[in-house]
């Protein structure tokens, strides 16, 4: 390593350089694993999933052709909605527990 840098002030430099990029990868590190941020993404993923779910189920779950009257026979979205909704929850809230007792 020593015979690398012939010039003190690349040696110098090299060394400035090291250091910034580890400033950099700690503070990336400590953004990373900070709660805050954590539950961020936790939130973010629960919400995509439940997206992801509500559609599947919508997509499954079609309105049937019109009866005489008008009105269809399908399932009323906002039922179907509180529905996942209250399975994310329930599905957060079981994993959250799990994750205190293993602690």
């Amino acid at each position: 390593m020593a015979d690398r840098f012939s010039d003190p002030e690349e040696l110098e430099r090299y060394i400035e350089r090291t250091r910034k990029d580890l400033a950099r990868n700690v503070d990336e590190l400590a953004d990373r694993v900070n709660p805050r941020n954590v539950a961020h993404r936790g939130v973010e993923r629960l919400k995509e999933e439940a997206d992801n779910v509500a559609k599947a189920i919508g997509a499954m779950v079609r309105p049937s052709d019109a009866d005489d009257d008008g009105q269809g026979g399908g399932v009323d979205k906002r039922v179907l909605l509180a529905g996942v909704g209250a399975a994310v929850t329930v599905t957060a809230l079981v994993l959250w527990s799990r994750r205190r007792r293993r602690r």
